[in-house]
Parts: C-alpha cells; sequence; structure tokens
C-alpha cells in the first residue's frame, strides 16, 4: 500500500510541474482563513485558472486524505455542507464554486468557457493547490458528476485521482455510446429506454434556447426555486440555496451548450475509468433513469454500484447516508481494494449499505437473524428489545459481521411513551430510520373461554400496538423527510389461519396484516413501502416462552417443551425469514408467506377457505 501511495505522490508532483511549466497555469495563491456560507469553520483560499478565480473552502485536517467535493447545476459549492461537516472530522475535506457559480469568478465571453476540457483545467489547479503530493478523492453530483467522469477518464489526470463516487449526473461519452446503441438496434425495451430518458431530459432542451433561461432564472423560476425544491424534493429549509442562485443558474446554463451535443454527437471511444467507481443511484430520481448505467461496468471495470430510494438532491436530503457510503469507500480504497471489500458485504450491499436499519424483538430469533442478515449487507444496525444484555449482545456481533456501526436500545414496545423517546434519540443520534422491522412479539395458546381479558391485553399490547407504536413514531419521521423508506411487521401464517386454540394470537396477527395493507395503501404516494411477513413454524424460542392458558403451571412447562421439540424437529430456520424479509424490501413486496406450510394456507384462504376452517377444528398433538 505505501509504494503506491508513494507512486501516487510522484505522479502528482510531476503532474503539478508538467502543468504548471507546460501550460503556463497561474500559481495557487496561498490559503486565507474567512467564513465561508454555509460552511462555519471552513478556510477559504482563491485558486486562478484559465482567466477565472475560483473559491476553494477546506475543511479537516490537511494531512488527512483529501475528499473533492464538485457540485451540479444550479448549486454552488454549499449544496455539500452538510456532507462536508460529516466527513471533515476523517478527511480533508474539499470544496470549490465550479467557474461563475458562487464566490467564483465567471468567464469571458461565457460562449466557449464552460467545456469539459477547461473544468478539467480547474479541477487539476484546485487539487495541485490542496493536496499538491497526493492523490484525491472525488466526489461529484449532477453537473458534477458530469465533470467527474471527465476528470475521472482523462488521460491528463491519471496520478491524481484516488476514487470517484459518482451521483445523479452520468459521462456525456457513455450516454452518447447508450443513445447510439439503442439506436443501432430498436427493440420494443430499448425504444422505450430512449423515449423514457428523452421525457426525463427535457430541461436539457430548454436550456439550450437562447436568452430564455437566463431570464428565468433572474426572474420568477429564481424566486420560487427554494420552494420548489422544499414542496417537490423535500429539502430542507436551512438556508440553500445561497442568494448566489439566479446568477449560478444563468452562467450554469453554458454547461448544457457548451458539452451536451457536442459530446453525445462524438462521445469519445476511450472513456475508461483509471481509478475505482462507486456509483450511487437514487431511484427515485425525476431527471434520470437508472437504466443509463446498464453498460458502465464496460467503462468502469473498478465499479461498486450502490442504490439509495431517495430523489435528486441526495447531498441535502440524505447527507447522513452519503457520509457513510463515501467514507467506506474512501476508506477501503486507502486501506486496499475497495471493489473486493464492499462486493464481499453480501448479495445486498448495493441495496442497504450504511442505511439505517431498526429491529424490534432483535435479542434473539427472527429478529437476532434479520440484524445480522441487514448487518451482513453492510447497514447500520439498531437493535432493539426489552432484554438489555440480548439487545447488546445482537448489535456486538452485527459489528462483527459486517455492520458499520450497531447499537442496542432497550425498550417496551407497548408503551407508548416509551417508543416515543427512543424515536426522538434515534432521530438525534442515528439519523431517521430507513428501514424498520416490526418484529417484537409473544406467544399465547389456549380457546377462547379460557383466555382472560388480561391474557388478551397483553397479546395486542405487544403483537398489534407494539406494531402500531413502531410505525406511528418511526414511520411519521420517515414521511416527514419525504425521500422514502420501508417497514416491514412481522405477522404470521396465523393471520390467514384460524385455529381453535390459538384465538388471541391469531386475531392480534391478523390485524397486523390488515394494519399492513391499509398502511401501505396510505405511504405508498411518498415512496414508503410497507410489508407483511407470514413466517409459519420457525425455530425460534417463541415456543419455549409461550403462555398456555387454562392449564396448571407443570402442564404448561410440559406443552412449551414439547412445541419447542416440534419446532425443532421442523427445523426451518430463522435465517431464512431474514433473507425473505431483505427480498421484501428489495422488491416491495406487500404481504410474504415464508415457510411453505404459510404459503399453503394462504392460497387455501383464498381459493379453499371451507377446507381451512376444517382444519382449524382439529385439536393441536400437545
Amino acid at each position: 500500500m505505501s509504494t503506491g501511495r508513494e507512486q501516487g505522490r510522484e505522479q502528482g508532483r510531476e503532474g503539478q510541474q508538467r502543468r504548471q511549466e507546460g501550460e503556463g497555469r497561474s500559481a495557487p495563491r496561498g490559503a486565507e482563513r474567512s467564513p465561508v456560507n454555509g460552511l462555519s469553520g471552513a478556510r477559504e483560499r482563491r485558486v486562478a485558472t484559465g482567466g477565472v478565480e475560483l473559491c476553494v473552502a477546506e475543511l479537516g485536517d490537511p494531512d488527512s486524505p483529501t475528499v473533492m467535493l464538485v457540485h451540479g447545476y444550479p448549486d454552488s459549492k454549499e449544496v455539500w455542507s452538510e456532507v462536508a461537516r460529516g466527513l471533515a472530522d476523517h478527511f480533508h475535506v474539499v470544496l470549490y464554486d465550479v467557474r461563475g457559480c458562487g464566490r467564483s469568478t465567471a468567464p469571458r465571453p461565457l460562449r466557449g468557457g464552460f467545456t469539459l476540457e477547461k473544468l478539467t483545467d480547474d479541477f487539476l489547479a484546485v487539487a495541485d493547490a490542496v493536496s499538491p503530493g497526493r492523490p484525491v478523492h472525488l466526489v461529484g453530483h449532477d453537473w458534477g458528476s458530469v465533470q467527474g467522469w471527465e476528470f475521472a477518464t482523462a488521460r491528463r489526470t491519471e496520478g491524481r485521482i484516488a476514487s470517484f463516487t459518482s451521483m445523479s449526473g452520468p459521462s456525456l461519452d457513455h450516454f452518447g455510446h447508450w443513445i447510439k446503441k439503442r439506436m443501432a438496434r430498436p427493440t420494443p425495451r430499448r425504444a422505450a429506454q430512449l423515449l423514457g430518458q428523452g421525457a426525463k431530459s427535457w430541461y436539457v432542451y430548454m436550456l439550450h434556447t437562447p436568452v430564455l433561461p437566463e431570464l428565468a432564472w433572474k426572474g420568477p423560476l429564481g424566486k420560487r426555486w427554494p420552494d420548489i425544491l422544499r414542496r417537490v424534493e423535500k429539502v430542507p429549509a436551512d438556508g440553500y440555496p445561497t442568494p448566489s442562485l439566479p446568477t449560478d443558474a444563468a452562467h450554469g446554463a453554458w454547461l448544457y451548450r457548451d458539452n451536451v451535443r457536442a459530446r453525445l454527437r462524438r462521445p469519445r471511444t476511450d472513456a475508461y475509468a483509471h481509478c475505482p467507481v462507486q456509483l450511487i443511484t437514487p431511484t427515485g430520481d425525476a431527471f434520470l433513469s437508472q437504466r443509463l448505467y446498464d453498460d458502465l461496468e464496460q467503462w468502469a471495470p473498478q465499479l461498486v454500484r450502490r442504490t439509495l430510494p431517495a430523489k435528486h438532491w441526495v447531498p441535502r436530503t440524505r447527507p447522513d447516508q452519503l457520509v457513510s457510503w463515501i467514507g467506506e469507500f474512501v476508506t477501503a480504497k486507502e486501506e486496499g481494494d475497495p471493489a473486493k471489500q464492499v462486493v464481499a458485504r453480501g448479495p445486498h450491499a448495493d441495496r442497504f449499505g450504511g442505511q439505517l436499519v431498526l429491529i424490534t424483538g432483535a435479542a434473539g430469533g427472527i429478529g437476532r437473524a434479520t440484524a445480522f442478515a441487514f448487518a451482513e449487507a453492510g447497514a447500520r444496525i439498531i437493535a432493539v428489545d426489552r432484554d438489555a444484555e440480548g439487545a447488546a449482545r445482537t448489535a456486538d456481533m452485527a459489528r462483527l459481521i459486517g455492520a458499520p456501526q450497531a447499537w442496542g436500545e432497550v425498550v417496551d414496545v407497548s408503551d407508548e411513551a416509551a417508543m416515543e423517546k427512543l424515536a426522538d434519540k434515534v432521530d438525534a443520534e442515528y439519523g431517521t430510520v430507513d428501514v424498520l422491522v416490526n418484529n417484537a412479539g409473544i406467544g399465547l395458546s389456549g380457546s377462547f373461554m379460557t383466555t382472560s381479558a388480561e391474557d388478551w391485553k397483553k397479546v395486542l399490547d405487544v403483537n398489534l400496538w407494539g406494531v402500531i407504536h413502531g410505525c406511528r413514531v418511526f414511520g411519521r419521521r420517515m414521511a416527514e423527510r419525504g425521500q422514502g423508506g420501508h417497514i416491514v411487521n412481522t405477522a404470521s401464517a396465523a393471520a390467514f389461519q384460524p385455529s381453535r386454540v390459538l384465538p388471541a394470537y391469531s386475531t392480534s396477527k391478523a390485524a397486523v396484516l390488515m394494519l399492513s395493507e391499509c398502511l401501505r395503501a396510505e405511504l405508498a404516494g411518498q415512496g414508503i413501502g410497507v410489508s407483511a411477513i407470514c413466517p409459519g413454524l420457525v425455530n425460534t424460542n417463541i415456543t419455549a416462552t409461550s403462555r398456555f392458558t387454562g392449564v396448571s403451571a407443570d402442564e404448561e412447562k410440559r406443552r412449551q417443551a414439547k412445541a419447542a421439540r416440534l419446532y425443532g424437529m421442523r427445523n426451518y430456520p430463522p435465517e431464512k425469514v431474514a433473507d425473505a424479509i431483505l427480498r421484501a424490501v428489495v422488491r416491495n413486496q406487500a404481504v410474504v408467506p415464508v415457510t411453505p406450510e404459510a404459503r399453503g394456507a394462504h392460497l387455501m384462504s383464498r381459493f379453499t377457505p371451507r377446507a381451512l376452517r376444517a382444519l382449524a377444528r382439529m385439536e393441536p398433538p400437545l
């Protein structure tokens, strides 16, 4: 590793000297300490390059690996402020206003002043100023990502980029080849992809019109843009965008005019990434189709894919997630091969890596197995249970398995006030939950006549009200964030399989199933999925702790032991239920019967309900 780093530093020194001597670029000015809008504590410097001066901000220790954040359109560097602060604890973070934006000056004339070649000059000037002897880790969003692809594939930047994280901005060269491939062999699917992306790119055509974009941004659009971002993208009202937005957007229109048509008509054939690439794809992006990246491995051999259920402006709406993924990718590159380290996480690492997952009833059984499955996929875990020691043990094991962070929390899910308090703590200390798994539950067996009102209350308090409290306190925060999420409620095959000895338990699980269906309909418009998981006979300790009504204490112990033996003989592992839960989130499935008997009972409830009712009259062999 040290040899590669020294080689990168040497390449960086040679590149800097070659550019300064061969191209006559002005040397960067020294760093000046001054407050930067939205970035308190940042160090500011001015870097001269190609007839413009770029405003550069720095946070963190300059001796740490450098992470350079490049903003998109119509943003300024302040779009990264939350991400920058999150990364600054471990890295040297650098942001700069692209020419013509924020506090950087604009080229004169504007036409021809925003070509990718000149933007590459700017990047190299900033890199030489802030990290002259060491490659930088590049991160780009929107047009910052479009630029980043140019930087990561141009020959003259080799040795200056250690890694590249791309989000919401494709390479114009790759895009050009994507279009040509689909036009050369137009199948119905490819035609649909072209038409779909063409519809999403409506704004590109508008920005090519003369004068109108500038008038719109300096007029009504510029005034309404902050409200549009808050209403449509759920971007927080925290001082972003900055007052320079109208001018930034008017100047930035030349990014499209100077580059898009030229590159799409004649895309480069050598646009191969010379560094590891992490692709973060927001699944709700209104401007870019996910299909644009179908062939990306051809151009980026060292590619790691991530998907994020969010809209376009993820640097503002999901900074915590980006901090986690960027930090993990940069650290992996500094320590070895990021592609191998991330892929080794598990089959769903691209979907759940770095996401915050909360599981109730996580001290054992299905809850613990689910926590481990999400941990293997690289998620951050909050293991919740009444058993403090069990929850802490699950969190400790989750970290060993692969969770970058994991915490154990103690709460009684039937206590509304305690759940509200937990939700406030999670929101303040860990962030908004991305996936909620309401799994906590208790078992109760006995006829209706031998089940007391107190027994009914205990079962409904945990199995139903625990789910209701979880959905309310955490689901509300998901909805307020406005960036989607997923709720998983553990029901049971008993939800659609009546039984003479499980009236209270079956009723509670049937209510959970219907609650999940209703909530799914309500939250669908907000991008929040809801799944009901319906296991059957699963080998967990719930049988050993289930209560049996209407019998003596000795008889109850005997029945618990016999039920545990029967479930043990069935030996359906909770890990398979955990796998079903992860698939349900990925596929956004509504109702998931897991075991063969659960799937059979579900089919019978739909097509042969009379036979299922007949089976309900049978006495179980306990």
